[in-house]
């Protein structure tokens, strides 16, 4: 029976990871418990940021927020939403997705480096994340960034801690620059497109300046036809005037029609969430990303060879693909097409059998490989912090 400690300050984590490291005992690192992504962790302890909440600096006129990295995100978001801000990337929830029933945090938003459509527009977590507390392996904390944009003291550890799944230190604390929330924003829907044809007039909508905020294609799936989806937000006028003018770029796709603001609003969420693929609970689910012009390419691949049911994302950049949940849940198939156009491919969603006998992260080449391990051992010197997860 693994058992769950839960420090409620920095002093405690950083007594306890540095007694893990003393004895080389492996701490499973834990948020709120919705992204069981990676291999599992064999731990005996479980050392869970649940306890370390609250916002601890917002300012609505710099357009910035700390918290600690156990708060809620849902606490943030309705904090933000009391002043019409909110974090520029949209991030995924994957509770639907994965089966989990925990709350999303903030840090492990952050380890995970979060995003959802928006990111075409607006980045991934780390391009909006400014400021980080975390303790290291070594059991002492460090402080990184700070709570303005231009920042250069140090070595930008923001960047490196975003995305590294609790493998290099134990989040505590996070600052975020905001933006202001849009005043309406509306879909422009195609239907009835193949995925190329989708992705081609993704493609050409962003290459314009009217300023797309979010670009998916839905295959035809259940009875539905096809959906390619384009999103505006901002001012009502300005709104109106970019879907005017892109009329006429996606004149050669078709005519499309408008989903209002709030239906809008439901919509992308759903694709942020990827309900699209949460049925049948034992698929496997992967995240691709690829050049937009080959998604289409790899997601053909993927239906022929595996039936994957697919969502298309970020112009066609990210490609979510189901496959069966058996055998080695299509790795071999997934990363034979992703290497061919050299993207690279996750595996979000598999047994825990699956994600400890298949690569979960892509693979990475030798060089990228050592380097991983030289910063690995530098914060983790005795491996103690979710060792194996990556």
């Amino acid at each position: 029976m693994t058992s769950i400690l839960l420090p409620d300050n920095e002093a405690e984590i950083e007594a306890i990871v540095h007694e893990a490291a003393q004895s080389k005992s492996a701490l499973a690192i834990h948020g709120g418990g919705t992204r069981p992504i990676g291999r599992p962790v064999h731990a005996e302890r479980t050392l869970s940021t649940q306890l370390l909440t609250g916002i601890t600096l917002y300012e609505p006129s710099e357009l910035v927020i700390s918290a600690r990295a156990g708060t809620p995100l849902s606490e943030i978001q309705e904090t933000l939403a009391a002043n019409r801000q909110r974090l520029p990337f949209e991030p995924i929830d994957y509770r639907q997705l994965l089966g989990g029933h925990g709350t999303p945090t903030i840090g492990g938003m952050t380890a995970s480096n979060s995003s959802g459509p928006r990111r075409i527009h607006a980045g991934a977590a780390r391009d909006s994340l400014i400021g980080v507390r975390a303790t290291t392996g070594r059991g002492e904390t460090i402080k990184t960034g700070g709570r303005v944009m231009k920042n250069v003291t140090g070595y930008d550890f923001v960047k490196l801690l975003a995305g590294s799944w609790g493998t290099l230190g134990v989040l505590t604390e996070v600052t975020y620059k905001l933006v202001p929330e849009a005043e309406t924003e509306r879909t422009l829907l195609l239907s009835g497109l193949s995925s190329e044809r989708g992705v081609a007039a993704l493609t050409a909508a962003l290459g314009t300046p009217f300023e797309v905020t979010a670009a998916a294609h839905l295959p035809a799936t259940d009875g539905m036809p096809a959906r390619t989806l384009l999103r505006l937000e901002g001012f009502e006028a300005s709104v109106r005037y970019r879907s005017e003018r892109l009329d006429q770029v996606l004149k050669p796709f078709g005519n499309f029609d408008i989903i209002a603001a709030e239906a809008s609003r439901v919509l992308w969420k759903g694709i942020r969430d990827v309900e699209a693929l949460e049925v049948p609970h034992e698929a496997a689910i992967w995240r691709i990303s690829v050049r937009p012009t080959d998604g289409p390419k790899v997601g053909d691949a993927l239906a022929a060879a595996l039936g994957s049911r697919l969502v298309y994302d970020w112009g066609g950049g990210l490609v979510w693909a189901s496959a069966p949940g058996e055998g080695d849940g299509g790795a071999a198939v997934v990363r034979a097409a992703v290497t061919a156009v050299g993207g690279h491919a996750m595996l979000v969603r598999g047994s825990p059998t699956l994600r400890a006998t298949v690569p979960v992260f892509e693979p990475e080449e030798p060089a990228v490989a050592a380097m991983s391990r030289l910063i690995k051992a530098t914060f983790d010197p005795a491996g103690v912090l979710n060792p194996g997860r990556m």
